[in-house]
């Protein structure tokens, strides 16, 4: 049997075409009648920017094994924190790659699954009824005296904030708008002060101006040249009481349902490529 995603199972590793260990780990539980969680849900941390496309997994998910789905959204590096901690959780949806790693190399998840299952993008957003227009403006926008407070998810521990960071140095009109930038604790806060006219604009990830909340707003996607690429990746947690349904779980974001999911709100999937937007 093949698979259809690529594995990550140390920082460098090379994406595999077969389940590998990931199998093996899925068969014991599969057979194994003592480890099985009936009745238990699957309880998932995940990045905020997953939120709309998540929710559409999980409701396939439901449908399909009749086991049910309990999701907490939040920033990907407080979830770190947490789960060193003991937090209740069977699977760990990371903004940031690295956060899984790490609790692999400290013991902390089950060895073999970590995987990477998308790469995030981000977009300068503001509001239809906007005096500027992130469409047609670009980084202008940001520029603008019409724009006092620009949000983000804050960098200490957002990947969507440190991108968002990045870009701006790189167009090199940071230190020009430091002092507008104002921080959510997550990128979905971000996104919510600039709906809420607490800013009039904000970088946010792409995943979230393509929800239904959100189709309204003018957008321009900055380059991925301009910052680095936020992979994020997915692991299952030792202490998760619903083994067999969380693997389950990860092989329906593995697949062609949920990969294509994924697309819909503005994922990249590892292993494709995507056409360039140029920056202003």
């Amino acid at each position: 049997m093949t698979c259809d995603g690529a594995f990550v199972t140390g920082k460098g590793a090379k994406p595999c075409r077969s389940f590998g260990i990931f199998a093996l780990v899925l068969y014991a539980h599969i057979a194994c009648p003592d480890l099985r969680a009936q009745g238990q849900p699957v309880r998932v941390a995940a990045a905020a920017d997953l939120k709309f496309a998540m929710q559409e997994i999980s409701a396939q998910f439901e449908r399909q094994t009749g086991t049910s789905v309990n999701v907490t959204y939040g920033s990907s590096g407080n979830f770190y924190s947490q789960i060193q901690s003991g937090a209740p959780f069977d699977l760990f949806f990371s903004a940031d790659i690295d956060f899984p790693r790490k609790l692999e190399a400290a013991g902390v998840s089950e060895p073999g699954t970590l995987f990477e299952y998308a790469v995030g993008r981000i977009v300068i957003w503001t509001p239809a009824d906007a005096k500027v227009d992130a469409s047609k403006d670009g980084w202008e926008t940001l520029l603008n005296s019409a724009v006092q407070k620009i949000a983000i998810a804050n960098p200490a521990h957002a990947p969507y904030g440190r991108a968002a960071v990045a870009a701006l140095q790189k167009a090199m009109i940071y230190e020009q708008l430091k002092s507008k930038l104002v921080f959510g604790e997550n990128i979905s806060q971000a996104a919510q002060f600039v709906q809420s006219g607490s800013a009039q604009a904000g970088i946010i990830a792409k995943s979230i101006a393509l929800s239904p909340a959100m189709k309204g707003g003018k957008q321009w996607e900055i380059s991925q040249e301009m910052y680095p690429p936020i992979e994020q990746g997915a692991i299952l947690l030792k202490t998760a009481k619903n083994k067999t349904g969380a693997l389950a779980f990860l092989e329906i974001v593995r697949s062609k349902t949920g990969r294509e999911i994924l697309e819909k709100y503005g994922f990249a999937i590892p292993g494709t490529s995507l056409p360039q937007k140029a920056d202003k």
